[in-house]
């Protein structure tokens, strides 16, 4: 009997790795991403693969951010060899991503060294190099939207849009087993309807096994126009109180969509005595990415976009400024009014967000506008929950800062979607949530058991069922 293990995500939101074992057909790993919170030097040495890399068939990939992707450069340093299939621009974010975390785990060991060669302790050793991260985009085998590949014997794949973030695909497994038809579908992450940059997701026909993400199992978005209604009344608020705007943002995905929305603001003429600063160097080549691939996106907001005579979200908001360099990020500090800062990461666990936070988080007048899912361990879920002393560079920080949170922005499907997507198969099929926190999957468990007459499973970390 095939069988799935399920090595991350798994009655948590990070690090989705499951493991497809198909008698006579192979092995297959669907995702290998990195756990997010804590330190970045721990969580790679603690990463211990519960499998042999070199004896997987292949590896297929839903998207690039770091939770789905971010343990690929070690799988290769451990032997992996195989393709890893996703779409091509997936690949294309992906070189980005994975450099810009090679570059700043690489500064982390050699600032973790300095210290221990201080104190005399032994020095910690890298766990994959700057070429695995290049041999991982070298095995990239890209595939497009609806094209039928076999990936091992006998195993067909299938990539449909996700409507998550550029590239985010569903994935569709066909294979014979017993002479019966099987068919797997994994969600990936399921994009938001109202996500202006990404079209609407696609719905397969059918499945025998579903797995699907439940990070928004426990509650649905609020509406798009009231959360831009909201993000007006921040800014006016800010404005009055003399202080700026932090907007903690992913840079693959939530950086641009946020983007698009500043630059409607601009056109409506309600951003004019506003500086924007996108600090970070990996959300600005990525911005650039997109624009490469707006033609793939056909809906009304990329169309507003394009009719409006500008070719890229940099010329659809004039008053954008791009910090490439650290003295460029330092300068932001000087300005004491009107300036809205989007920088990374977006649950705050590094980059240049944690800086900014440093200046401005004990300052009254100031807003940090949270805008995506923080996860549990995170500065930002701190943050969120109303903590009011946080640490961070070794100091205590009051916060005095507003913190505000608005839920219309996220890239992920709220409940009712999860809902509907799963109704859209005939029949319904076996459903295993993964890629969520336990409240919101025994929830979400709830609700379709309810209205759809659907038994859920939430299998727990290192769990394997069979099918």
């Amino acid at each position: 009997m095939a069988e799935i293990t399920f090595y991350g995500a798994a009655q948590q939101v990070t690090g989705s790795c499951y493991l497809l074992q198909i008698p006579d057909a192979g092995k297959i790993l669907i995702e290998c991403g990195m756990q997010q919170g804590g330190d970045a030097i721990d969580r790679f040495g603690r990463k211990k693969f519960a499998f042999k890399p070199e004896e997987l068939d292949a590896v297929i990939l839903s998207h690039g951010h770091l939770d789905h992707s971010g343990m690929l450069p070690k799988l290769i340093q451990k032997g992996y060899r195989g393709p890893i299939y996703c779409t091509s621009a997936t690949r294309a974010l992906l070189r980005t991503l994975l450099e810009d975390a090679w570059g700043l785990y690489e500064r982390d060991v050699e600032y973790e060294n300095k210290r221990r060669q201080r104190s005399g302790r032994k020095a910690v050793k890298l766990e994959y190099s700057l070429e695995d991260v290049r041999q991982v985009i070298a095995q990239c085998s890209p595939a497009d939207y609806g094209e039928k590949v076999q990936v091992a014997h006998d195993v067909e794949l299938r990539l449909l849009d996700a409507g998550h973030i550029l590239g985010s695909a569903i994935v569709e497994l066909r294979f014979h087993e017993l002479g019966k038809l099987k068919r797997l579908v994994f969600s990936g992450d399921l994009g938001n309807k109202d996500s202006a940059l990404m079209n609407d997701l696609a719905t397969p026909a059918e499945a025998d096994l579903l797995m699907m993400e439940s990070t928004y199992g426990d509650r649905n978005h609020r509406p798009l126009q009231e959360t831009l209604q909201e993000l007006e009344a921040v800014f006016q608020k800010a404005w009055e109180s003399g202080g700026n705007v932090l907007i903690p943002a992913f840079a693959v995905g939530r950086s641009q969509e946020i983007l698009f929305h500043l630059g409607r603001l601009y056109q409506q003429g309600k951003l004019h005595k506003w500086q924007v600063f996108l600090d970070s160097p990996m959300a600005i080549e990525v911005t650039r990415i997109y624009d490469n691939w707006l033609q793939i996106m056909d809906n009304k907001d990329i169309r507003c976009l394009t009719q409006s005579g500008r070719e890229s979200l940099e010329q659809f908001l004039p008053t954008l400024q791009l910090c490439q360099t650290a003295d460029q990020s330092i300068a932001i500090n000087k300005i004491e009014r009107g300036a809205i800062i989007i920088a990374g990461s977006g649950m705050c666990t590094g980059g240049r967000i944690r800086h900014h936070l440093k200046h401005r988080v004990w300052v009254e007048g100031n807003t940090i506008v949270f805008i995506g899912f923080q996860a549990q361990g995170t500065l930002g879920r701190l943050l969120v929950d109303g903590k009011k002393k946080i640490r961070m560079f070794g100091e205590e920080f009051a916060v005095r800062a507003t913190i505000a949170t608005l839920g219309g922005f996220s890239a992920h499907a709220g409940q009712d979607e999860l809902v509907q997507w799963v109704a859209g198969f005939n029949p319904s099929p076996r459903v295993v949530l993964v890629h969520g926190e336990s409240n919101a999957q025994q929830t979400l468990a709830r609700r379709l058991k309810q209205e759809e007459a659907i038994d859920c499973e939430i299998p727990a970390l290192g769990e394997k069922i069979t099918f």
